[in-house]
């Protein structure tokens, strides 16, 4: 089995007449973390909704151990899909349904467990990261940011898969919190033995659940490497960007 989980070849995304992806090419090692960084509109959440398939590109292949997500029929796209948990930027958490059922919804919808079961394996999967099982009587909107986006990655890591996805992990978070939020990330990534690939602007969860990282201008890849070496690259567009500054190769582009 090839050590490379996620294979992008040529992958090509217009809307109208903007092209948001122009041609990504991007490999993601098994059991490491990419992190995609870019500005607003640099197409990242793009990438990651053609990878999850719920968007369909132009042109180019995305392959997930092998198998063409493009191309594959529905029964294995369904079992792609079971292998992947995802992390939404604004934890997009079901406001009808208890903290323990958001967590354990994966679980039920597959049928791989009752009911008795799926409410004892949330308050398991709480714990793991760092709330009490008693949350889980909690309505979404009973709870902080921090706490949401924890419950937001308990059912992620619910099913115990071997792909996850993280869009924005710390977005409307303190530092502390996000900090916090990316520990977690990173424990629950080296429990699971998974592949992940996180989107983010924020430069320090960058290189806290990095192993390497890719950065987005224009639809195109313009440097790839090391998570660690962000700050640091010598390419001029990846340094204006980590350390925001104004002036450099980079400018802000009037919205028609």
């Amino acid at each position: 089995m090839s050590n490379i989980s996620i294979r992008i070849r040529g992958l090509s995304k217009s809307f109208g007449d903007k092209k948001v992806l122009d041609g990504i090419d991007l490999d993601v090692a098994r059991g490491t973390s990419m992190v995609v960084i870019g500005g607003s509109g640099s197409g990242k959440s793009v990438l990651l909704k053609c990878v999850l398939g719920l968007i369909e590109p132009d042109a180019g292949s995305i392959e997930i151990d092998g198998v063409n997500v493009l191309t594959a029929d529905a029964d294995q796209r369904a079992e792609l899909r079971a292998r992947i948990g995802m992390l939404f930027q604004n934890g997009a958490l079901f406001d009808s349904l208890p903290v323990w059922e958001n967590v354990a919804f994966g679980l039920l919808a597959q049928n791989k467990c009752s009911r008795a079961e799926a409410r004892n394996k949330a308050g398991d999967i709480l714990a793991q990261v760092g709330l009490a099982a008693s949350v889980g009587d909690l309505s979404p909107s009973e709870l902080s940011g921090g706490m949401q986006k924890r419950v937001g990655l308990a059912r992620a890591i619910a099913a115990q898969p071997e792909i996850l996805f993280f869009d924005e992990p710390t977005t409307g978070l303190d530092p502390i919190m996000g900090a916090v939020i990316d520990g977690l990330i990173v424990d629950c990534v080296k429990r699971l033995g998974s592949t992940a690939i996180a989107i983010t602007h924020d430069m320090a969860s960058a290189r806290r659940i990095g192993d390497r990282a890719a950065m987005l201008y224009k639809g195109q890849i313009v440097w790839q490497g090391e998570a660690t070496a962000l700050m640091d690259t010598g390419n001029a567009m990846v340094d204006q960007f980590t350390h925001g500054r104004r002036e450099g190769p980079i400018q802000m582009e009037l919205r028609k």
